[in-house]
């Protein structure tokens, strides 16, 4: 394992001036991954509601726009949260001990007010949707808080995220016809289960630094097991995907993509070692090649009504 976790980004680096590149690594710009598996069950829901509405697909890309530039936008504010709550935690490790926070490179006081800046721009792409999105993106600030702290009192932080990375599903559905479904509820499930999956595999790369400053996680709860339980995740996650495809008629062509979303959660399954770190963090990061799999059998399913 590296002794940092912040990768050398060449093209951020010279493309934004030295004073600004500490916070595009608490956004984590460097490591866009988190903004794929953010954005990814809004673009599901966005494309999913087309199917169902009949809505026009400029409607679409545009909200697919404003779910880009949110995804991009929100997942920095929580990744700074995060980092602002952490910041004792990760001095003691080797590997998050050079973050901006921790290392001195930016004060907890002005980590505070860059999560403010975010923040309102991502109050401004909200308020362009209708008022149900707007109350659903609301509801969501209070996961988005409460997450960072999760790890402190439970051995399953990995569902909390996953009650706040997937409400893109519920966000796309509502600003596209305004309101709420069963297809986007089920996506939203199915986005938990697909989170629990993923986000273990990345916690067993770190389950030794988290018994040394004290965190838990479903890596620790979970163990050798963990396998075993990532069957019963994917599983469900197929299921509900494929119903939620299902009850919005979507075109024949939807099915072939399903059975290759599904051939790619066997997949991550398969090729997961849980007692090797770097392999968790390569099959975490492919796990973004599985929403996008996701999405394109939706739009084949548009495409073949």
């Amino acid at each position: 394992m590296t002794a940092s976790d912040i990768p050398r980004n060449p093209l951020i680096e010279r493309l934004l001036p030295s004073r600004a590149i500490p916070y595009s690594r608490m956004m984590r710009l460097d490591r866009p991954i988190g903004t794929w598996l953010l954005l990814l069950p809004g673009l599901w829901a966005i494309w999913l509601s087309v199917s169902q509405t009949g809505a026009d697909f400029k409607q679409a890309l545009w909200m697919t726009f404003l779910f880009s530039v949110g995804a991009i936008v929100m997942r920095g504010a929580g990744c700074v949260v995060n980092d602002i709550a952490d910041r004792d935690f990760d001095a003691k490790v080797a590997r998050t001990a050079t973050r901006p926070i921790p290392s001195g490179q930016v004060s907890v006081l002005q980590a505070c007010l860059f999560v403010g800046i975010l923040a309102l721009i991502g109050l401004v792409i909200l308020l362009q949707m209708n008022s149900l999105t707007l109350l659903v993106g609301a509801s969501s600030l209070i996961l988005i808080v409460l997450y960072p702290f999760a790890k402190r009192v439970t051995y399953f932080p990995q569902a909390v995220l996953g009650l706040t990375f997937n409400y893109g599903a519920l966000m796309g559905w509502t600003a596209m016809i305004g309101e709420l479904n069963w297809p986007a509820v089920l996506l939203y499930i199915a986005g938990f289960w697909w989170t629990m999956g993923y986000d273990t595999i990345y916690a067993h790369q770190d389950k030794e630094d988290d018994v040394l400053v004290g965190v838990k996680s479903t890596a620790l709860a979970l163990g050798d097991k963990t396998k075993t339980f990532l069957w019963f995740f994917y599983a469900i996650t197929f299921f509900l995907l494929g119903l939620a495809g299902f009850l919005t008629n979507l075109g024949w062509a939807f099915y072939p993509g399903l059975l290759v979303t599904g051939g790619f959660l066997v997949w991550h399954i398969s090729a997961t070692d849980i007692h090797d770190p770097e392999n968790c963090k390569r099959q975490f990061i492919a796990s973004k090649y599985t929403g996008m799999v996701f999405l394109g059998a939706i739009l084949a399913g548009l495409l073949s009504q």
